[in-house]
């Protein structure tokens, strides 16, 4: 895909929500016999993703997992992700993040989530992931914006490092 061409650097693994993220509906409201499908731009940007050798996630809130779980093998995209997370929680997607991160050894700031709810958004881009809400499902524009924060992000992660080499480098010196 020519967008994810535009940006040197792409995050590790990329995290969907699912009900209103990569499909349009709720996996409570519906039965496992009706056939799923996703936003429009959901599948290609799962193939892009796959072909660039970025790992991805689920973390969803679904207290039907069951449901959630046989419309990605319906979809025929189960095995794109590394980890899913599909549990019913009180709590925002936190839970869901510190069990990915377990399972992937990944550092929350090599990670991209893409969610419809803002209640999750902060939460987890307190724990540093770059994390972006999506109106009407993941489509292109969401992901340009994704990998365009994420590269800002990286930038700002690397100058605060830099910055602390500096000055921890610089009170060594002054303290001979």
């Amino acid at each position: 895909m020519e967008i994810m061409g535009l940006f040197q650097l792409l995050p590790r693994l990329v995290v969907f929500d699912l009900d209103y993220t990569l499909w349009p509906f709720y996996c409570e409201c519906r039965s496992k016999r009706e056939m799923p499908r996703l936003y429009p731009d959901a599948k290609g940007i799962l193939y892009a993703l796959k072909d660039k050798g970025v790992k991805m996630a689920i973390a969803s809130r679904s207290p039907t997992p069951d449901i959630a779980n046989t419309f990605l093998d319906k979809l025929g995209i189960k095995s794109m992700f590394v980890a899913q997370e599909i549990f019913s929680s009180h709590t925002h997607k936190t839970d869901h993040f510190q069990r990915i991160h377990r399972r992937t050894n990944i550092p929350y700031t090599e990670m991209l989530f893409f969610d419809d709810e803002d209640r999750n958004i902060d939460p987890v881009s307190n724990m540093g992931v770059t994390s972006i809400l999506v109106g009407n499902g993941v489509n292109l524009g969401a992901l340009r914006q994704g990998l365009s924060k994420f590269s800002q992000n990286q930038e700002k992660n690397k100058q605060g490092r830099r910055n602390r080499s500096k000055n921890s480098s610089s009170s060594g010196t002054e303290e001979q």
